[in-house]
C-alpha cells in the first residue's frame, strides 16, 4: 500500500505541474488558432435543411441536424473556460503520469530529471508523435474519418509504438529490436482512416501552424512530465525500490 500511495503521489505532483504549464501554452498558442478557425467555420454558407440532392459527382448525403437552440452547457469564454481547461489538463497529466511511473518502475525507475527527459520523450513518441503522423490535430470545420475507426487506429498505434519502443530499449537482442521496429512501422503501413474528401474552409497555413503548435506543446508537456516524475520520485517516493539502471 505504501508503494501504491507513493506512485500516485508522484504522478499527481508531476501531472499538476505539467497540466498547469500546458494550459498556459495552449492559452497563448493553440487557443488563438482554434478561435481563428472558428471564424472560417461560422462564415460557411447556411446549410439547406431540405432533402439533399445527388449529382453525378457527389451522392446524396444525410442531413446533419443543427440544434442551435438546444446546445448543451459550455463554460463561458475567458477565466471559466481556462479553469475547466486547466482542470482537464491536470487530470490528463495525472493519468499519463501514472502510466509513466508504472512503466518506468518495471525498468528500475527514473533516477532524476535528466533520465526523466528520456522517458518523457518516449511518452511523447508513443502518445503524440506516432499517432499524429497518421491523424494530425484537426481544427473546427475540418473533415474527418469515422470516429470509431480513428479511435481503433489510434489505440492500435499507441500500443504498437509503446511495445516496439520497449523491445528496442529493453529487449536485449538484435532480433527483438528488429521486431520492435517493425511493430512501430506496421500501423503506418496499414494507414490511418481518412475522410472521403479533404475539402475544408480552413486555410492550409492555419492548419499547418496548428499542427506545429500542438506538437510543440505536447513535446513540452511530456518532457516536463518526465522530468517532474524524476524529481519527485527522488525526493518523495522513499517507499519505491532503489533506482536502477534504465534509459540513461
Amino acid at each position: 500500500m505504501n508503494i501504491f500511495r507513493n506512485v500516485v503521489f508522484v504522478a499527481a505532483l508531476a501531472g499538476l505541474v505539467a497540466g498547469l504549464v500546458i494550459t498556459a501554452l495552449q492559452t497563448f498558442y493553440t487557443v488563438p488558432l482554434i478561435l481563428q478557425a472558428e471564424t472560417f467555420e461560422n462564415a460557411e454558407p447556411a446549410h439547406d435543411h431540405a432533402a439533399p440532392v445527388a449529382t453525378e459527382t457527389a451522392p446524396a448525403a444525410p442531413v446533419e441536424a443543427h440544434p442551435h437552440d438546444e446546445e448543451g452547457w459550455a463554460p463561458a469564454d475567458g477565466a471559466e473556460r481556462t479553469a475547466f481547461t486547466a482542470l482537464a489538463n491536470i487530470v490528463t497529466g495525472i493519468g499519463f503520469g501514472l502510466l509513466l511511473v508504472v512503466a518506468s518502475e518495471f525498468a528500475g525507475g527514473i533516477t532524476g530529471w535528466r533520465q526523466g527527459l528520456f522517458w518523457g520523450f518516449a511518452g511523447f513518441a508513443v502518445f503524440a508523435l506516432a499517432p499524429g503522423l497518421g491523424l494530425p490535430p484537426e481544427l473546427p470545420a475540418m473533415p474527418a474519418a469515422d470516429l470509431v475507426a480513428r479511435q481503433v487506429w489510434w489505440i492500435a498505434t499507441v500500443a504498437a509504438t509503446g511495445a516496439g519502443l520497449w523491445l528496442v530499449a529493453f529487449g536485449g537482442s538484435a532480433v527483438l529490436a528488429v521486431v520492435g521496429a517493425a511493430l512501430m512501422v506496421i500501423p503506418h503501413i496499414v494507414g490511418a482512416p481518412q475522410p472521403v474528401s479533404h475539402d475544408s474552409p480552413i486555410p492550409p497555413d492555419l492548419h499547418h501552424d496548428f499542427v506545429v503548435a500542438v506538437t510543440i506543446t505536447n513535446l513540452v508537456f511530456w518532457m516536463l512530465l518526465g522530468a517532474a516524475v524524476g524529481v519527485f520520485r527522488t525526493r518523495f517516493a522513499r517507499g519505491l525500490e532503489a533506482p536502477q539502471g534504465s534509459l540513461a
